[in-house]
């Protein structure tokens, strides 16, 4: 009998073993490529794990389709523009097993929303801390060195989501059933090695099957 399949995309630094672990950071490739894991820009921050791969759930991951017991994203969704994140949805259920499961985790604009306004009747700044901690805005254009580091970043958030919004988004990719979640509360306990407990905090989560 095969071992279960288990595949996280927009991985980061967390890749445990046991996992298929992606992530599209040009990074990957840039610590990695002869000569250019020597430039300064390549030694920026922590290297990226062995076991985390380059792959982009956009364009497609190396995965067969129907063979994935189970997916984890977390704070991936966030920084793709809508269409792409439809796409990513679609090609997250194509790889799934039937009754595999897609679980992820990202930030709650509702809630962010909800702290703006309680904060908006006593701070005014508050709009600029809305801005600053949803990730929509620049504080200041990137130049020079700066402008090049952009190319390697993708910590800008191109598309917020509320439950009610991800769910709609869920079900026209195909998925059938699907429900809040929240830290560490899966049946499927293999999710444990992939969560962080500060990425949960204040976020929508959610688990869908397939």
């Amino acid at each position: 009998m095969d071992a279960p399949l288990h595949v996280q995309y927009g991985a980061g630094l967390c890749g445990p073993p046991g996992w298929l672990n992606y992530d599209a950071s040009p990074m990957i490739l840039l610590q990695r490529t002869p000569g250019l894991n020597l430039l300064p820009l390549a030694r920026r921050g922590a290297p990226y794990p062995k076991t985390v791969r380059f792959g982009d759930v956009v364009r497609g991951l190396p995965v067969k389709s129907g063979t994935a017991d189970l997916i984890y994203c977390s704070h991936t969704l966030e920084h793709l523009a809508l269409a792409d994140c439809r796409t990513a949805l679609r090609e997250t259920h194509r790889m799934l097993k039937a009754g595999g499961t897609f679980r992820a985790v990202l930030p709650d604009i509702r809630y962010l929303c909800e702290e703006y306004l309680r904060q908006a009747a006593t701070d005014p700044a508050a709009a600029v801390t809305f801005i600053r901690e949803t990730h929509m805005g620049l504080a200041e254009t990137p130049r020079g060195l700066a402008k090049l580091r952009s190319l390697f970043s993708r910590s800008f958030h191109h598309w917020m989501w509320d439950y009610p919004a991800m769910e709609l988004e869920l079900r026209a990719a195909g998925f059938r059933t699907i429900r809040p979640a929240r830290y560490q509360d899966s049946v499927h306990a293999a999710f444990r090695d992939v969560e962080e407990p500060h990425r949960w905090e204040h976020a929508l989560g959610f688990e869908a099957v397939k």
